[in-house]
């Protein structure tokens, strides 16, 4: 997947002269995930630019650049270090289009890898995705694959309005896929149904999707046909895609690695409740982190939910009914 985030940026490089790329080591280093290797070479220092350790500067720059006809996509190193964006983001990129009327518009793009998975130290390893959904004005967008990721990035760098795009680095490098550079994106505010079913919806998102569709091949052995929805994009929410499955099926399980309070499945489960709850034959489960810090890569699997989790609430769902 890492790689096809190469291969969008450069596409998206190649195609418009007004995309340029800034973070901190993206340049020289490439990155620390190596997720702009080579680009440097290609086009230039003042196209792909290396920035201070400053967070707060490189969102700033970015709304600057973006409301000025740019299209700048910027690097944030790790999740952990995103919070100190949310005033550029959340009062400026995301009210820009509103507060001026429409006057200016704000098409950046702000790239961060997240969530757990690969025993990084403290402040690498968070699932913060909620509190950008949250923000009013923001598209929110999370590959499960190299192909989501490509088409999905592509997408997000022509949209007129700011997009917080998350990219789940424990499959940077685990999931492999063909790919076409043909430069077609692919859309955004939709979800995907990876599997068709008939007797349970599992929906998740990013890194999640693995071992939900390990989950799935588990359950089908069982002989439980689940169909499996990609969210991809998380704000705005493509419910009408999660409530037709769960009318289909009457059965859902949410799956996220982030804490379980106050996150994205709990507002999927909300407006399941809302839209879909004579169609339940059985309460919605959720699968997720704990409501504490990632721990230490020690005890980092006890926090990460298992596909082994995905299927005993998948086992309680089925019982409910």
């Amino acid at each position: 997947m890492v790689e096809a985030v190469n291969l969008a940026l450069r596409r998206a490089l190649n195609d418009d002269p007004d995309v340029v790329v800034l973070g901190e080591d993206i340049g020289i280093n490439g990155g620390v995930f190596r997720a702009t290797l080579g680009l440097r070479e290609t086009f230039g220092y003042k196209r792909v630019i290396d920035t201070p350790l400053a967070e707060a500067l490189i969102a700033g720059i970015s709304v600057g650049m973006a409301s000025q006809g740019m299209r700048p996509v910027a690097e944030i190193q790790f999740m952990g270090f995103i919070n100190s964006t949310v005033e550029q983001m959340l009062s400026h990129a995301g009210r820009l289009r509103n507060r001026t009327r429409g006057r200016l518009s704000c098409p950046m793009v702000l790239r961060a890898p997240f969530g757990g998975g690969i025993h990084a130290p403290e402040h690498h390893s968070e699932s913060t995705e909620a509190m950008f959904a949250h923000m009013p004005g923001l598209r929110v967008v999370i590959p499960s694959s190299p192909t989501r990721a490509y088409g999905l990035l592509l997408s997000a760098i022509q949209d007129p309005d700011p997009v917080v795009f998350l990219e789940p680095k424990r499959i940077y490098r685990m999931v492999r896929q063909q790919i076409t550079d043909d430069g077609q994106g692919l859309p955004l505010d939709t979800c995907f149904t990876l599997r068709q079913g008939k007797d349970l919806t599992l929906v998740s998102w990013g890194a999640m999707i693995h071992e939900t569709l390990l989950a799935a091949k588990e359950l089908e052995q069982q002989g439980v046909d689940a169909e499996v929805i990609d969210v991809a994009t998380i704000s705005p929410l493509d419910m009408d895609t999660i409530r037709r499955s769960v009318e289909k099926t009457g059965r859902c399980v949410v799956i996220q690695e982030a804490p379980r309070s106050f996150g994205v499945g709990s507002e999927i489960s909300a407006r399941i409740a809302e839209e879909a709850l004579l169609y339940l034959r059985a309460p919605v489960q959720r699968v997720t982190g704990y409501d504490t810090p990632m721990p230490y890569p020690q005890n980092e699997s006890l926090y990460m939910p298992s596909t082994r989790d995905i299927v005993e609430a998948a086992r309680v769902t089925l019982d409910n009914a």
